[in-house]
């Protein structure tokens, strides 16, 4: 029983109940422990941890007995468990031991559970707040610790099993490449994400910068670092939760809610000019309370969402006209074609909601490398292998709105229209300019040769309907608003009836890029 009453001494140290002090002040900046968000994110009794006993590799230069009380599990959290029932991993640096700093042994801990993780396909979820690299371990000698093979085995799990960060308080360094390399960030408003945390910053030689101010919220959403922000620990485990959800096998119910499909007859102006959000179309076709919108300060003229319908996870493209009119630029592309990898990755149909003048045009845009960017869209759309559905609502016009459409209004299974859309090979009024221009360079008077312009834009825009686009068959459909959502679900039925609703073969290597 000795032994026994050691074990029993000895886990007790583990817990959080042991360091009251660290605890409190863990507290006392409005954070939680690791154990307490691990408890809360996983089923009650679930947890199947490894590395309990593991202590900082700092044996050369503080006592057994110290480390034991003050560095429980070397600073990390690791283990399987059920998530809503479901099989999933966690891992979770604990910044009550050394400021969440990785250490040797928790390196290992890692490489043991990635490797677990790619063997049983688990989800994963990684608390990733912490300080980066321990300089303070000492008894394995080491020169550069380059050959770690943490970073390697994380990065390897891309496209394999879904995996999501979040984030709380500082997060520098090689933590911060853990959240950088996962397909989501959830982070929190008091969180400071950056490559470098204020001591690397110092010593590259550019100043002192407080820990708060090397990646504050307010940067990392803006510039698309994070997906999805909140306000505390609590939310964000409760975001991750319905984040799991989207990646689980469908689960069809046609009798899912939904609000007054009535009401995306009313939501689109039929002046082509004039904005409108596009969040409220996402969330009427959607299931209710089903969306998650990501990244939606990073490029806010493409939207990028999650979401379910009647049942069926899907992830959903749009154009915002609020933003650049809806104009794809150089970071539209890259967060929708991002977001079409993740979706390929995890067998997630797509819908696309466009209503595009086009791909962004001028001296400006073409200074971001637009040329490379806008064709990225068009090559994850093309690499897409799971059921997609396009549908025009307004202006549907050039290499913009085939881009959104994966590159052809017959690449979809299927493509519809609204009644008020228009499509064309460019915007109506530069096409009339252009091929007009000689006619138009004729005219002296410029208010004549405005008052023309206008005239034949007219013409124009009259042949452009999507009901004569129909009739060449260059759309499968033209829609009732209301009926839209009932023909996602439709067409989306077709898919799994086939077999063809799953995107790329297992086996297939695919991964998520990191921007």
């Amino acid at each position: 029983m000795e032994d026994l009453e050691e074990l029993l001494r000895r886990r007790a140290l583990t817990e959080d109940d042991a360091r009251p002090e660290a605890v409190a002040r863990r507290r006392a900046r409005g954070g939680r422990t690791a154990r307490e968000n691990v408890a809360d994110l996983v089923d009650e009794g679930s947890f199947v941890e490894y590395g309990r006993y593991a202590i900082a590799a700092q044996r050369g230069r503080r006592t057994v007995e110290d480390l034991q009380a003050a560095t429980p599990a070397d600073g990390m959290l690791a283990g399987t468990a059920a998530i809503d029932g479901h099989p999933a991993a966690v891992l979770a640096y604990d910044y009550t031991v050394l400021a969440g700093t990785q250490g040797a042994l928790g390196h290992l801990k890692k490489d043991r559970l990635f490797e677990l993780i790619e063997r049983l396909a688990l989800p994963v979820v990684f608390f990733a707040e912490g300080g980066g690299g321990r300089p303070g371990d000492t008894d394995h000698p080491v020169v550069s610790s380059l050959h770690v093979r943490a970073f390697a085995l994380w990065a390897k799990l891309s496209g394999h099993v879904p995996r999501i960060a979040i984030v709380h308080g500082r997060c520098f360094a090689g933590n911060a490449v853990i959240a950088g390399c996962s397909d989501l960030i959830v982070a929190t408003r008091s969180t400071s994400i950056g490559m470098g945390g204020p001591a690397m910053i110092a010593g590259g030689g550019q100043g002192e910068v407080a820990p708060d101010d090397v990646g504050p919220v307010d940067v990392q959403t803006k510039n698309g670092v994070i997906d999805v922000l909140v306000d505390d620990e609590a939310q964000a485990v409760e975001v991750t939760r319905r984040l799991l959800g989207y990646f689980r096998p469908a689960v069809p119910d046609r009798d899912a809610p939904a609000g007054d499909q009535g009401l995306l007859r009313t939501l689109v102006p039929e002046r082509a000019r004039r904005a409108y959000k596009l969040a409220p179309i996402v969330e009427a076709l959607a299931d209710t309370g089903s969306v998650t919108h990501l990244r939606p300060r990073f490029a806010p003229e493409m939207a990028t969402a999650l979401a379910r319908i009647e049942g069926r996870p899907v992830g959903v493209i749009g154009n915002n006209t609020m933003y650049a009119a809806g104009a794809i630029t150089s970071a539209a592309a890259d967060k929708a074609a991002r977001f079409l990898q993740l979706c390929e990755a995890f067998g997630l149909p797509v819908v696309s909601l466009i209503d595009t003048p086009g791909i962004m045009v001028g001296p400006k845009a073409e200074a971001t490398g637009l040329v490379r960017h806008a064709s990225r869209l068009l090559l994850a759309g093309a690499a897409l292998t799971v059921p997609t559905v396009a549908v025009v609502l307004r202006r549907g016009y050039g290499l913009g709105a085939q881009a959104m459409a994966f590159g052809s209004l017959h690449e979809p299974l299927l493509t519809v229209a609204w009644p008020s859309a228009h499509l064309g090979p460019m915007g109506l009024e530069g096409a009339v300019r252009l091929g007009l221009r000689k006619e138009l360079e004729a005219i002296e008077d410029e208010e004549e040769r405005e008052r023309r312009v206008r005239e034949v834009t007219a013409l124009a825009q009259e042949n452009a309907r999507a009901l004569n686009a129909a009739q060449l068959f260059e759309l499968d459909d033209v829609i009732d608003p209301a009926q839209t959502r009932d023909l996602i679900a439709r067409t989306l039925d077709a898919a799994a009836h086939t077999g063809n609703g799953g995107g790329a073969p297992r086996g297939t290597r695919r991964y998520v890029d990191s921007w």
